[in-house]
């Protein structure tokens, strides 16, 4: 019900009328027009937001094409003027203007004939593109599926207390008869699939001709083919790069997709910019999402209940007493801020048989979190550059796969099971496995009771050890040679994966870290196991990385080379390969001298984003960001087995393995458009370059560090003229990611290794002036004297460091003549000659002071 109080009598009688005559006595009545003559037509815009367009079925004028069917095609033919055959001058010019009236700027293809256009552009000029369906408004023509777009007729009628009433009204449509008739369309309404009243009532009063009205039913039928593709499928434009989106591409890093709780997943629906080429998507180095989200039910949430019945306030002081104060920059993570202090290891070890409740929380809150994140990128890339045939390889055996986590605490083991579990739901979605729990066995290092018990929440089925078991010196080693070894020794124990999470950086001394290395080594399976080392990423880290690196090369396995196989081949070595993030097996290009150096700007390391648990984030005491980078340093290494001639890496057969110059060169080229005969097949992941830095990204080039499989750091340069495709790619390049695609330029480019010190550091302990952490040392420096020992005839034939000179008397500086001739006396094998005897004589009658240097 509608109040009526401010409308009047007069006014009411007027709307009543109004509605039921349908506007027939408010508006005049149109004139009929010449069924020979042709309306002016306004533009497209201006008539469909005129009052008359909206109003026009409730008009004198007599609708045209309501019933097409009613209307003979013979008989709509004959009216229909052919301005074309004409040929009139007058005739072209009106066809013309009606077609800029009706379109606009734009011009439907072929809509004119030759000479036809010729006028067009003499009048209007060249069209500004081909018109489109929202042009000529055809996508505001209202559907009458859609219940919105149906309105419904409404009468109001006044009630005794002068209010208006709502009453349903139908009124009855004037009578259908043909006026204007200008076009025929019989042949488009056969071409249309079942049009509505609406699009056959706005193509009737829009067309001017024949040759418009096929023109507008064209772009009504490609509108409708459109509209009904999902727009999922739609097909992605090619838009040109805005500048503003290259200097937003300028950053490193982004804010990450993804949402808490997120998982790992593995990417076999392409989920990158559908743009990348194949090569790019196969060769990225991040997670998905790329910012690693803690999993909340599996770890996140058991660590948060532990730490309830602990105040923050005093987890947050050990924290900071044993990680080096605010900002815990002795932790996995380092803050910026903290970045000059001495490079240190991680304060407190998964391996520690005495840890208070209080230090087990600490670890469990502040050491597990980042161990995780870094796991997770670790296992990621090996898992693409192994394929999904090494995870499910593992689960075929009879045991499943057998993971040894040392020095994580729990965390490595915590990243492989989310890994494990993405492969294992899409094998139960393929209907391959029908148990919900992947089969396997777990071990994991832990020396405190107080820890253990705090792991053993969110880890089942695991098996925890105190240390880790010595088989380099066992009985079975030592082949019964040791009085203590047993006939029968027991087996021991082989591990499909192990990681060695920041296991190396606290043995000082470089004989315990390769018997760790060969401990490990011992205990990898012969038969395709991988071992991952993993430490922070700073120069002491990463030389002990690079010096594991080093070993494995030089002391465990036969690298891949198919171009010439080695001649002779250790008893001691068998195959296996480097699997990240190294792409060739020759000498580090960024460690040529092994130890330790200071200075050192260049070294390998990645970088890891994670989004800190709630309990983390009070620790640290963090307010403006929940995110934290993580830098580290890694190797994967696989024993036993050499990569096959075609690895199934992201889905994708790989081409023969190439290395050295050959791969370089091939790389430099490019395998986008796939021409040389290596390029038949995707690359293999050991002949492309890496990223060793984040991408230089400016206005129309992107400049790349590589580590090129020669092992050589080079920097190449994609511009914009080098390819539309490549540059695309570059400008999404992120830091470790493979490069394919090739470049433009390259140059060399030396690595600052900073200096080392032969005589200090060469046991890999200490460096000049610095500690073995990178501190520095105690003492104060002091010049060094060296007393020379000079024989007449024979120059120099002595020399020894002074020891500390002490302040004497005026008499106490004459040197003796005997003290002398005895010390001389010591090196000489036959006589003083007479002129030497002479001058000592002399010497010793004037009492004079006899320095070595006067000796000749």
């Amino acid at each position: 019900m509608l109040p009526a109080r401010t409308a009047c009598p007069q006014c009411r009688s007027q709307i009543l009328k109004f509605y039921e005559s349908g506007y027939r006595q408010l508006l005049p009545a149109a004139p009929a027009r010449s069924p020979r003559t042709f309306a002016t037509a306004k533009p497209v815009v201006s008539r469909l937001s005129s009052q008359k367009r909206s109003i026009r079925s409730f008009s004198t004028t007599k609708r045209v094409f309501q019933d097409v069917d009613s209307v003979p095609a013979a008989a709509q033919a004959e009216d229909v003027v052919h301005l074309a055959a004409g040929g009139k001058a007058a005739d072209i010019e009106t066809l013309v203007r009606q077609a800029r009236q009706t379109f606009g700027h734009t011009l439907p293809e072929d809509f004119l004939t030759a000479e036809e256009y010729v006028v067009y552009e003499r009048l209007f000029g060249p069209p500004v593109r081909g018109t489109r369906p929202e042009d000529v408004g055809i996508h505001l023509i209202p559907d009458e599926n859609d219940p919105a777009a149906q309105n419904k007729q409404v009468l109001f009628r006044e009630t005794e207390e002068g209010e208006l009433e709502e009453v349903d009204y139908t009124p009855v449509a004037p009578v259908a008869e043909i006026v204007d008739v200008e076009v025929t369309a019989a042949g488009a309404v056969a071409e249309l699939a079942s049009p509505t009243d609406a699009q056959l009532h706005y193509l009737s009063i829009t067309a001017n001709n024949k040759r418009e009205y096929h023109a507008l039913a064209k772009l009504q039928r490609a509108y409708d083919v459109a509209k009904a593709v999902p727009i999922e499928q739609e097909e992605n434009i090619d838009e040109p790069e805005e500048q503003d989106e290259e200097e937003q591409e300028d950053e490193d890093y982004e804010d990450d997709e993804g949402e808490p709780g997120a998982h790992f997943q593995v990417d076999t629906e392409g989920r990158f910019a559908p743009r990348l080429h194949q090569h790019t998507v196969a060769g990225k180095f991040q997670t998905d999402p790329s910012t690693v989200f803690l999993p909340f039910e599996e770890f996140t949430d058991p660590i948060a209940k532990l730490l309830n019945r602990t105040d923050t306030t005093h987890i947050r002081q050990a924290a900071e007493k044993v990680f080096g104060g605010p900002g815990l920059p002795y932790s996995p993570a380092t803050p910026e801020s903290k970045k000059n202090l001495p490079m240190k290891p991680i304060q407190m070890e998964a391996g520690f048989h005495r840890m208070s409740e209080i230090d087990a929380d600490t670890f469990i809150s502040t050491v597990l979190p980042g161990v995780y994140a870094t796991v997770m990128s670790t296992l990621v890339e090996v898992r693409k550059r192994l394929g999904s045939n090494w995870i499910r390889d593992m689960l075929n055996s009879e045991t499943g796969p057998r993971v040894l986590d040392i020095g994580g605490g729990g965390a490595g083991l915590a990243a492989w099971q989310e890994v494990l579990k993405a492969e294992w739901d899409v094998l139960r979605e393929d209907r391959k496995v029908s148990s919900s729990v992947p089969p396997g066995r777990k071990t994991v290092v832990v020396g405190s009771d107080n820890l253990r018990h705090r792991v053993s929440t969110f880890l089942d089925n695991t098996t925890f050890l105190p240390r880790l078991p010595d088989y380099v010196h066992s009985g079975e080693a030592a082949s019964g040679a040791r009085i203590d070894a047993t006939p029968t020794p027991q087996p021991r124990k082989v591990y499909d994966l192990i990681i060695a999470s920041h296991a190396l950086l606290p043995l000082d001394k470089p004989h315990k870290r390769k018997e760790l290395i060969d401990n490990l080594w011992t205990m990898l399976n012969p038969a395709g196991g991988v071992l991952i080392v993993l430490e922070k990423g700073h120069p002491r880290g990463f030389e002990a990385v690079a010096d594991v690196r080093e070993k494995m090369l030089d002391e465990y396995i036969i690298p891949p080379s198919p171009q010439a196989a080695p001649t002779e081949v250790s008893s001691t070595k068998e195959p296996g390969m480097i699997i990240a993030p190294c792409t060739n097996h020759t000498k580090c290009p960024m460690y040529q001298t092994p130890g330790l150096s200071t200075g050192r700007k260049d070294f390998c390391h990645f970088n890891q984003r994670f989004i800190r648990p709630p309990f983390l984030q009070r620790i640290v005491g963090a307010t403006h960001r929940s995110h934290e980078d993580i830098k580290f340093s890694f190797l994967a290494v696989r024993r036993g087995e050499h990569p096959s001639p075609l690895v199934n890496s992201a889905d994708l057969n790989r081409s023969p393995i190439i290395q050295g110059a050959k791969a370089t060169d091939l790389a430099f080229t490019g395998y986008e458009k796939e021409t040389s005969s290596y390029s038949a097949l995707p690359p293999h992941p050991l002949s492309l370059p890496r990223n060793i830095l984040p991408p230089l990204k400016r206005r129309g080039h992107v400049t790349l560090d590589l580590c090129t499989p020669a092992g050589v750091i080079e920097r190449w340069t994609v511009p914009k003229s080098f390819s539309k495709q490549a540059y695309h790619d570059a400008r999404k390049a992120r830091w470790g990611d493979l490069w394919a695609l090739g470049a433009k330029t390259r140059v060399r480019r030396e690595p600052r290794v900073g200096k080392k010190d032969k005589a200090d550091g060469a046991d890999g302990n200490t460096v000049k002036g610095k500690d073995k952490f990178g501190g520095k040392k105690g003492g104060s420096k002091r010049n060094k004297v060296v007393e020379l020992t000079v024989e007449p005839g024979k120059g120099v034939i002595g020399a020894r460091e002074m020891g500390r000179r002490v302040a004497t008397g005026r008499d106490a500086k004459r040197n003796r003549v005997e003290d002398l001739m005895e010390e001389l006396g010591m090196h000489e094998d036959e006589e003083v000659d007479a002129d030497f005897e002479e001058f000592m004589n002399i010497g010793k009658k004037k009492g004079r002071k006899v320095k070595g240097r006067g000796l000749e």
